[in-house]
């Protein structure tokens, strides 16, 4: 782990990987909630990095926190959401065909995995799916869409993500679900938060 003091309050902690944000940011929480990290107001999760705002003695935290030793989550670890989903993206053909199954065994693919919410961005609502196999992981499409339609399943490199919204965008696209994955009036109003476990089933299976 490397650290950085950011101005007076505030620490970013750089890791290299994206398990290891998911075992650093659960850590962080953990001793925060405990009273074990003195004033911390924030801890934000992003790809390779957790940033610490509001800390009281950021110096001081950085030299406690390069002494950690960090286990891995367990994979039951975090509260689980359930999302299902239609296979119905126009690019799952092509998806498909790159997998090297039919359309059909899609669902079961990406239905045996349990994806966890490394980090949130882009839209309100919209949570960066890590727990894709090596050999499941594709590139953006090399022409972005103009608008995907909101609840889109989609697909980039190590990432699954869904749409809260209708936006411009370059993943690939598998299905659809009516789910919604932010609303203003519920508390919270996120659905996906990091450290969330997501699985997809199939709707109407």
């Amino acid at each position: 782990m490397r650290t950085l003091v950011v101005g007076d309050g505030a620490l970013l902690v750089e890791v290299d990987s994206a398990d290891e944000v998911a075992a650093l940011h659960a850590e962080l929480l953990r001793r925060r909630d405990a009273g074990e990290l003195g004033a911390v107001r924030e801890v934000v999760p992003a790809a390779r990095t957790v940033l610490l705002d509001g800390v009281a003695r950021p110096r001081a935290l950085a030299a406690r926190i390069a002494g950690w030793s960090l286990a891995p989550l367990a994979r039951d670890e975090g509260p689980l959401v359930t999302v299902p989903v239609r296979y119905d993206g126009p690019d799952l053909a092509e998806v498909a065909g790159r997998w090297g199954v039919g359309p059909r065994e899609v669902p079961g693919l990406v239905g045996g995995i349990v994806f966890r919410v490394a980090f949130c961005g882009f839209a309100p609502g919209f949570g960066y799916l890590t727990g894709l196999p090596e050999r499941l992981r594709l590139p953006r499409r090399a022409t972005p869409r103009t608008a995907v339609p909101a609840g889109s399943l989609a697909l980039a490199g190590e990432y699954a993500g869904v749409y809260p919204r209708s936006s411009p965008g370059g993943w690939q696209l598998i299905g659809s679900t009516d789910t919604v994955l932010w609303d203003p009036a519920r508390e919270p109003a996120a659905l996906f938060a990091p450290g969330v476990r997501v699985r997809f089933t199939e709707a109407g299976a």
